[in-house]
C-alpha cells in the first residue's frame, strides 16, 4: 500500500477538523484541545536541541571543506536567500494589506465568543535552554569542529544530528496531522475558520508567483554573467524543479539537480562541488514561503511586520535553516525557534504557520534546487570557465 504524503495527510485533517469543529460538543474539542497543548509544549522542548543538532554539523560540515570555492559559493547562497526573504518581504508589504484585515484573527483571543477552547490540563515540558542560548552553542560548537578538525566531537554531533532527524521523522511529522486537526476543530468552533482558509489560498497564490518571479531573477543574472539565454538555461532545470515537488527534499534531488546543471554547460568540477552544497546553504524558496507566511499571520493578529524586526528574523533564518533534514516540513521546524523569539509567535500561532508552510513546502523546496543551478553557474564563471555548449 502506498504511503500517503504529508500534504495529504494535512488536507485531510483540516477538513476532519472543520467537520468536528462544527458537529462536535465541546468537551470533545478541548480533548483535542489537550493533546495539542501537550504537542505544543514537547515541541517548544525539542526545539533547542533541534536548532543544535541542524547548525553545529552544518557549520562542522561546511569548515572541512577548505578553500576559496567554499567561501565564493556559500557567500553567493547565503546573498541569495538573503535577497529572496528581503524580496519577499516588501511585495508581501505590499500585496497583503489588499486582501487581509489587520486583527482580523487573534488564535489567543481573551473574548469568550472568540476563544479557543483551553485544554482540561497543561504539563510543563520547559527547554534546556533558551532559544539564543542554543544558536550560541551551536555556533561555538560548529566553529570548534570547522577549526579543529577534530573527530570525536564531530561524530558525537553526528550522531546527534541523526538522533534529531530521527525525533522529527518518527514523532513529530507523523503527529502533526492530528495537531492540525485539533487546532482547526477548535477555530471552527470559535468561528475563525472561514478567515483562515480564506488566507490560505490567497498566500499560496502569493507565495507561487514570488517563487517564479525569484527565479526569474536568479537566473537573469547568472545568465548575464554566464553569456547564455536565461530562460533557455532555467528551461533546462525543469527536470529538477519537478523532481523536487515529488520528493520535497533538496537532498534527494540532487542527481537530477546534477545533471541538469552538467546540461547548462558547468563544468563537472563545479557542478560536482556546488550543487551539493547550496542543497543544505541555499533555501531561497523555503526563505520567500517563511517570510510571506509568518507575516499573514502576524498582520491577521495584529502585530508589527516592520523592516527592522523582518530583516533581523531574515539573516537568522539563512543559518538557521542551514542542514535542515531532508524530510518534508523540515525548514519550518528548523525555523520555529526563531518564530517563538524573535517575532514572537504563541503557540497556536506555530501551529497556524507549520499548516500554512507545509502547503506549499514542495514549491519551495522546488525553487531551491532550481536556484542552486544559478548560484553554479555563477561561481562557474567567477573560477574562469566559460559555459560548454
Amino acid at each position: 500500500m502506498r504511503k500517503i504524503g504529508l500534504l495529504p495527510k494535512l488536507i485531510i485533517a483540516i477538513i476532519l477538523g472543520i467537520i468536528i469543529g462544527n458537529i462536535a460538543p465541546a468537551w470533545i474539542i478541548r480533548i483535542l484541545a489537550t493533546f495539542n497543548g501537550l504537542f505544543g509544549n514537547f515541541l517548544g522542548f525539542a526545539i533547542p536541541l533541534i536548532i543544535i543538532g541542524f547548525i553545529a554539523p552544518g557549520i562542522g560540515d561546511l569548515g572541512a571543506e577548505a578553500g576559496k570555492l567554499l567561501a565564493i559559493t556559500t557567500v553567493l547562497a547565503y546573498g541569495s536567500t538573503i535577497f529572496s526573504g528581503s524580496f519577499a518581504y516588501f511585495i508581501s508589504s505590499l500585496v497583503l494589506p489588499m486582501f487581509l484585515t489587520t486583527g482580523a484573527l487573534n488564535v489567543d483571543a481573551t473574548n469568550p465568543e472568540e476563544a479557543l477552547l483551553s485544554p482540561y490540563f497543561d504539563i510543563e515540558m520547559p527547554p534546556i535552554f533558551g532559544v539564543m542560548t542554543a544558536l550560541l552553542i551551536a555556533f561555538t560548537i560548529g566553529l570548534g569542529i570547522a577549526f579543529i578538525k577534530g573527530e570525536t566531537i564531530k561524530k558525537f554531533m553526528s550522531e546527534f544530528q541523526s538522533i534529531i532527524e530521527k525525533l522529527i521523522d518518527s514523532i513529530i511529522i507523523p503527529l502533526l496531522p492530528y495537531h492540525i486537526l485539533g487546532i482547526f476543530a477548535n477555530m471552527t468552533y470559535a468561528g475563525q475558520v472561514a478567515t483562515i482558509l480564506s488566507v490560505f489560498a490567497r498566500v499560496f497564490v502569493m507565495v507561487i508567483l514570488l517563487h517564479i518571479s525569484i527565479l526569474v531573477i536568479q537566473f537573469t543574472i547568472a545568465g548575464a554573467i554566464g553569456g547564455r539565454n536565461p530562460f533557455r538555461l532555467l528551461k533546462n532545470m525543469i527536470p529538477a524543479y519537478l523532481t523536487a515537488i515529488g520528493t520535497q527534499s533538496s537532498a534527494a534531488t540532487i542527481p537530477v539537480t546534477l545533471e541538469q546543471a552538467k546540461k547548462n554547460g558547468i563544468q563537472d568540477e563545479i557542478a560536482d562541488f556546488v550543487i551539493p552544497l547550496c542543497a543544505t546553504i541555499h533555501l531561497s524558496g523555503s526563505t520567500i514561503t517563511l517570510v510571506s507566511c509568518s507575516m499573514a499571520i502576524m498582520m491577521l493578529n495584529g502585530m508589527t511586520t516592520n523592516f527592522g524586526i523582518m530583516f533581523s528574523f531574515i539573516l537568522m533564518l539563512g543559518i538557521t535553516m542551514v542542514a535542515a533534514p531532508g524530510v518534508p516540513g523540515g525548514a519550518v521546524i528548523a525555523a520555529l525557534g526563531l518564530l517563538e523569539s524573535m517575532l514572537g509567535f504563541t503557540p497556536a500561532m506555530l501551529s497556524l504557520m507549520i499548516a500554512l508552510y507545509v502547503a506549499q513546502d514542495s514549491f519551495g523546496t522546488a525553487v531551491n534546487v532550481t536556484g542552486d543551478a544559478a548560484i553554479a553557474l555563477i561561481v562557474n564563471r567567477i573560477s574562469g570557465f566559460k559555459l560548454e555548449k
